[in-house]
């Protein structure tokens, strides 16, 4: 039997009473809704298996808005110089400088964990009636580090809440990244990732996935996590799987039809793929930078594959997130790092938000060929 969604029930309540002023109803409401989170929270540390949809119904991931299609896409970063993740978040009013700069040319956004930061970047949206919808992310790491049990279970709760609070912003929710192909530092165990991600899909309505480099998705295990996913999440990264530029969109077009006919009854969405500006040829560890990276970096590098980027996207309709729309300075070790750390410099538009040279002269060919 499909299991009742109690979390649900007691949203929608919520919202029958607030259409009143019941305001003793309305507590009572609100207790029910702490006492069902509590409860989620005492099963998932219990261990309780979370029972599997029956039978299962998927739902349906749509990235349109007012019929138009805007699955041409981006990943956001919202952490400025002196930021990061857990530490100091921005503003709403630097989240909001940031949104109006995005929604000129993207209407879908991604963001990667269910935390204060990701809430304002919803509450910005919805304040402000910005035109832009978000697939929600969902961090979770190998319970075997110190600490990430109690860190997952946080941010599975608090997912639940946003994607319950916000589901006229979502498009759906990615509960782990690279969380299982086999090179991720943050590996965790599968069957505990299936188990968030059940837990997740019985508590919410929206479409629920993982997101997953496509070294996972063409491996046995990858059809055991499809089987619990509305949808599919792939990573395809030409420059970190040591493509020239001229062969990168070929060799990515390819890689994603791989995993297509793996999946012939899913949707796939291209997660991230990108080309940095910038990266450090002497590093060998920690990525490998040196020894992974053969084709060019640099502005210039990263104007063309915006072109041929985003006219693959729009061929082929193809739900993509471009990674990234800003440079992030927290990312690959912070200052420690130095400042060629490749991680650092994914993005379209600098860290003080201006654009990219690469990204004027591909604004500059969009419209020439318009």
């Amino acid at each position: 039997m499909k299991k009742i969604n109690r979390y649900i029930f007691a949203l929608l309540a919520g919202i029958l009473i607030s259409c009143g002023n019941n305001s003793d109803v309305a507590t009572v409401n609100s207790n029910e809704h702490k006492m069902i989170m509590e409860e989620i929270k005492k099963n998932l540390q219990s261990g309780q298996i979370e029972q599997k949809e029956t039978p299962f119904v998927p739902r349906n991931f749509d990235p349109y808005m007012h019929g138009e299609w805007i699955g041409n896409a981006i990943s956001y970063g919202c952490y400025r110089e002196g930021q990061a993740p857990g530490q100091k978040g921005p503003s709403k009013e630097e989240i909001l400088e940031d949104l109006q700069i995005l929604a000129k040319h993207w209407n879908l956004i991604r963001v990667y964990n269910a935390d204060d930061d990701s809430e304002r970047v919803l509450e910005v949206i919805r304040e402000n009636k910005l035109p832009i919808k978000m697939m929600l992310g969902i961090w979770l790491a190998n319970e075997e580090h110190p600490g990430q049990k109690d860190e997952n279970l946080a941010n599975v709760l608090r997912g639940i809440e946003l994607a319950n609070r916000f589901k006229d912003i979502l498009v759906g929710v990615n509960v782990g990244n690279e969380a299982q192909v086999f090179w991720s530092w943050h590996k965790m165990d599968i069957n505990k990732q299936i188990q968030y991600v059940r837990t997740i899909r019985n508590n919410t309505t929206v479409p629920v996935t993982i997101a997953d480099d496509y070294n996972f998705w063409n491996k046995p295990e990858g059809r055991q996590m499809a089987a619990e996913l509305d949808f599919i999440v792939t990573h395809i990264y030409p420059l970190w799987n040591g493509k020239a530029l001229d062969i990168a969109i070929p060799w990515m077009d390819s890689t994603f039809k791989d995993i297509q006919s793996r999946y012939p009854d899913k949707q796939i969405v291209l997660g991230e793929t990108g080309w940095a500006t910038t990266y450090n040829p002497e590093k060998k560890g920690d990525g490998e930078q040196g020894s992974l990276i053969k084709g060019e970096v640099g502005l210039a590098a990263q104007a063309r594959y915006l072109t041929m980027h985003n006219n693959w996207v729009n061929e082929n309709k193809v739900t993509t997130f471009l990674f990234e729309a800003f440079d992030e300075p927290w990312k690959g070790g912070g200052e420690a790092s130095g400042p060629n750390e490749i991680e650092k410099h994914w993005g379209v538009f600098y860290e003080n938000r201006t654009p990219k040279e690469s990204f004027q002269t591909y604004l500059q060919e969009m419209q020439e060929q318009q």
